[in-house]
């Protein structure tokens, strides 16, 4: 069972300023095929699964955008970690 919940927004800078959506997806496919459990929602995505795995993910999205072009990247991220488990469906059940 995973240990975790992380959520991330990853803001890569562009060289002259350009649309940073083709950089946001990129970073999406990385959490994509990793095969961790997760959601994208407006602002943010939200990964599941065990801690120390998702902080790599979010080291591989961070090359990623490096990789594209980006001169450096700011990512937000927001962590739940509890021993026992932790999942996305269980605590936002009541909501759906």
């Amino acid at each position: 069972m995973a240990n975790a919940l992380v959520s991330i927004q990853i803001i890569p800078k562009t060289k002259n300023g350009e649309d940073i959506i083709p950089y946001v997806d990129r970073a999406i496919e990385v959490i994509a095929k990793s095969g961790v459990k997760f959601f994208v929602s407006p602002l943010e995505t939200t990964m599941e699964g065990e801690l120390d795995q998702l902080m790599l993910i979010i080291q591989d999205m961070n090359a990623a955008m490096i990789e594209m072009g980006s001169p450096n990247v700011i990512s937000q991220v927001k962590i739940y970690f509890n021993p026992s488990g932790a999942s996305m469906d269980k605590l936002t059940e009541k909501y759906r």
